[in-house]
């Protein structure tokens, strides 16, 4: 489709939303801060929507909480303000800390297994229930969160959904009700109260690792999901099933702004205006508070440099009084450490401002003691830790907690034959043919006849991690297996069923090669997994090493017809692709019903659509590789696919070449996170290596020597591949640096220093690993300390966790010189990469 009629689609999808009301432009209002006035916070509140109707409190419900309250210690009130993570807590803990949640973040698991059977995760919930009941004094039960944010995916066996991104293009509300419930029945099923879903974020930079978490662009259809999600999750208000049988507490999340970070920086600073922070990034918090989500999480970001953990104007002013809700706010993950003035394990301004329960993974037991010292010393005052309890106990009575039994007794809990069953999956096939969007469909190559020879290649049509995205299984979506899924089918699975049931042959190549010529080719490639921080990219173009576009190109020239098949977790510059297929469909992140796919690709036996696309585009599509802010409402450049573009089989109009841009860099990397490649530092990272006076720079040399220590390239994967560090004896230091980084919110979660190092436990020595941060940081960790405790000499994937590097990290922001690896005696080792990467299994501290 030609720039003119892209040009129209934009404007025609922007005066729809403005004809809503959406995006409705005023004289923006001043921004307050979180100590803004009275009058400032009333003029303010001007340009926050006012909600059709707000919940009124039970009486008999808040006399309860009033009987509670009375009989609480303070000890036990603070423990209701507080969630663990269970790979930093066990039910013995529970015993003595009267905690009042737990959760399991992105890579805990029982028994630290992220791919352990379902039983495993019910049995852990019976123990944490029966242990807090053991507890002395007055007995609140025990809420556990988890994130399951496409379905249970935490869970081997369980129903994936499409991601948000791919549910955005359905543009189906009901259908998210639908998937809603099906999550909560199978959250239920392995014994966990409450999902950390909906995230209604507005994602508005396309470099933001986690758009694919965003419905759309546009707020408008993130309104419209908000409350239907809520609604399935939990059950309608009034419904007497609401909250019980095989539902769940829902969150919102995060709030607010966390799609708008300058840069689309993860927990960076969003920047907009008040009216903007309204209008756009919180649109979906008035229809979930209004569909009665209990639970809001705060996020990460800041609001013009002040953090939404310590934002009292938006946590309190606005959510709670302006909002009128009632149900409690949960931090995220250590994310009250991030306030000024704050640690992950003291931080009294987060409850002063409004949070009621601090997410403490791994800080909660000196979090619990200083939180308490902090009562005594009127730091937080009676009223609101009160108000906080008040708060929490009313979520749990809601969700009839205290009258529930243990997690094994209750409806459905234990039924495993449930998780992933055949009505299950169907909804999730549904939800994948509907998020499909077809940008390109030249001469009609689609659909596919259902007696052709279908040559099916690419890296992602027979790979489940590809197809799942990040937040399966494992946090970033990594280390995942087919043999991890049995309820699921892959892409290329779902060609070889149709196309065998309609007489048709599917042919799987892994590298593209065939021996009889196909009727048609299929290439199924994209992005691999991640999520949060770690998916973040310094711009939108599509990197790889070749071998998807010259597979096209191949058969392009060989006169095949050619299907692209896309995944990804956001839009992302392939004009290069789309000039090498004759038709592309971008499928996003379809989740475990690959067989979806299928379905609208392939013909029926009579030559017709079994499905016709649906799907419609919720983000624009760049057409440069630095188009990362094509907003809806924007002033800026056209897309080369505007919001709202998608192709049905009615459609005649063929798409011309478009422009390839050759000249741009597609070699470059993201140097925040990635330090060394192929044993040479990623400009602008250089090496230097220091012994008393002396330092000199390896700038690029193949050897360099200073007293007690020398460099020297060695070949490892190809020739002099890697770099070889050895000392001979007096302290020395290599040192990586060349400029500012800032790991902190990377410490905050389960992110790992990462080297791919030769290491021979016989000449290793005593190199040591530190971090760059001054006295914040700990003393050098020796690297043989995070060794297996069976390796041999030979090459290693070392993580060393950057929490065990520092106990402060805040101090990781603004580090010049970040690692460095020192020793005393005869040692060796040899670096193949150093990079940022998740943790991978529990976060182990060395030996």
């Amino acid at each position: 489709m030609g720039g003119q009629m892209i040009r129209i689609l934009r404007r025609s999808a922007l005066l729809t939303v403005v004809a809503a009301g959406v995006l409705a432009c005023s004289q923006p209002a001043e921004t307050p801060t979180a100590t803004a006035t009275s009058d400032t916070k009333d003029s303010s509140l001007a340009v926050w929507p006012v909600l059709s109707q707000k919940r009124t409190l039970d009486p008999a419900t808040e006399a309860r909480i009033d009987a509670l309250l009375a009989k609480l210690t303070v000890e036990e009130k603070v423990g209701q303000l507080i969630q663990a993570d269970i790979a930093h807590v066990t039910p013995e803990d529970l015993k003595t800390y009267p905690l009042g949640s737990i959760l399991n973040g992105g890579n805990s698991a029982p028994e630290g297994n992220v791919r352990i059977g379902p039983e495993a995760w019910l049995a852990l919930a019976d123990a944490f229930y029966e242990a807090a009941g053991q507890r002395d004094g007055t007995h609140v039960p025990l809420l556990w969160g988890t994130d399951a944010v496409h379905g249970h995916n935490n869970a081997v066996g369980a129903t994936i959904f499409p991601h948000n991104i791919g549910l955005g293009a359905a543009r189906d509300p009901e259908l998210m009700a639908r998937i809603g419930e099906i999550t909560a029945l199978e959250t239920v099923i392995t014994g966990q109260d409450w999902s950390f879903a909906p995230t209604v974020a507005v994602a508005r930079n396309d470099r933001w690792g986690r758009t694919y978490e965003s419905y759309s662009e546009n707020p408008e259809i993130v309104a419209s999901y908000a409350g239907k999600i809520v609604e399935g999750l939990q059950g309608e208000i009034g419904d007497p099933r609401r909250l019980r049988d095989g539902h769940v507490i829902s969150s919102a999340k995060h709030f607010v702004g966390d799609g708008g970070t300058h840069d689309g920086i993860d927990q960076g600073d969003t920047r907009a205006s008040e009216q903007e922070l309204a209008e756009i990034h919180a649109a979906g918090y008035p229809s979930a508070i209004e569909a009665g989500v209990e639970i809001i999480m705060a996020s990460f970001n800041s609001w013009q440099g002040n953090k939404l953990h310590g934002h009292k104007y938006l946590l309190t002013d606005v959510l709670k009084e302006h909002w009128g809700f009632d149900g409690f706010i949960v931090g995220d993950w250590n994310g009250h450490g991030q306030v000024a003035d704050c640690m992950p394990t003291r931080c009294p301004a987060a409850i002063m401002a409004g949070l009621d329960m601090y997410m403490a993974p791994d800080s909660w037991q000196a979090l619990y003691r200083n939180t308490l010292d902090d009562v005594a010393n009127g730091a937080i005052t009676e009223v609101r830790l009160d108000d906080a309890v008040r708060r929490i106990l009313r979520v749990k009575i809601r969700a009839g907690l205290f009258a529930k039994p243990k997690p094994s007794e209750r409806y459905m809990a234990g039924d495993f034959k449930a998780l992933g069953s055949p009505a299950h999956r169907a909804v999730a096939r549904q939800a994948v043919r509907k998020s499909l969007v077809l940008l390109k469909n030249n001469d009609a190559v689609l659909p596919v006849a259902g007696d052709a020879r279908v040559l099916v290649t690419g890296d992602g049509a027979h790979d489940m991690g590809k197809q799942t995205g990040g937040w399966t299984l494992s946090w970033q979506g990594s280390g995942n297996s087919r043999e991890d899924f049995p309820n699921a089918n892959t892409i290329w699975e779902g060609f070889e069923e149709t196309l065998q049931s309609l007489g048709g042959e599917a042919v799987y190549s892994a590298d593209g090669s065939y021996d009889q010529r196909p009727d048609v080719a299929i290439v199924v490639f994209g992005e691999g997994p991640y999520a949060e921080f770690t998916g973040d990219r310094n711009d939108v173009a599509f990197r790889e090493d070749g071998t998807h576009l010259r597979l096209l190109e191949q058969y392009q020239a060989a006169g095949i017809p050619t299907v692209a098949v896309f995944l990804s977790g956001r839009p992302m510059w392939v004009n290069r692709y789309l000039n090498a297929s004759d038709a592309f469909v971008a499928a996003f992140l379809p989740g475990s019903e690959g067989g979806g796919i299928a379905d609208v690709l392939i013909a029926d036996s009579d030559g017709k659509a079994q499905h016709d696309f649906v799907g419609r585009l919720s983000f624009s599509w760049p057409n440069h590789p630095l188009h990362a802010t094509l907003n809806v409402g924007n002033d800026g450049p056209d897309p080369l696919f505007a919001f709202g573009y998608g192709l049905d089989y009615t459609a005649t109009t063929s798409l011309a070449a478009v422009e390839p841009l050759p000249d741009f860099d597609l070699t470059a990397v993201d140097t925040q996170q990635i330090l060394v490649v192929r044993g040479a530092p990623v400009r602008p990272w250089s090496v230097t290596l220091e012994s008393g006076d002396y330092s000199q720079d390896l700038s690029g040399r193949s050897r360099l020597s200073v007293p007690a220590l020398s460099a020297a390239r060695q070949d490892y994967r190809s020739q002099e591949d890697a770099l070889r560090l050895a000392w001979t004896g007096g302290h020395a230091t290599a040192i990586v640096g060349g400029q500012s980084v800032d790991w902190t919110r990377a410490a905050n979660g389960d992110v790992s220093l990462v080297l791919e190092a030769h290491v021979d436990p016989a000449t290793l020595g005593d190199v040591a690993l530190q971090l760059g941060c001054g006295d914040a940081c700990n003393s050098p960790r020796a690297v043989a300390d995070f060794l297996p405790a069976d390796a041999t000499g030979g090459w290693h994937t070392l993580q060393v966790p950057l929490k065990c590097l520092t106990s402060d990290t805040n101090a990781l922001a603004g580090m010049n010189e970040p690692v460095s690896l020192s020793a005393t005696r005869n040692s060796t080792i040899a670096l193949h990469a150093v990079h940022l990467g998740p943790t991978e299994g529990p976060v182990r501290c060395g030996k």
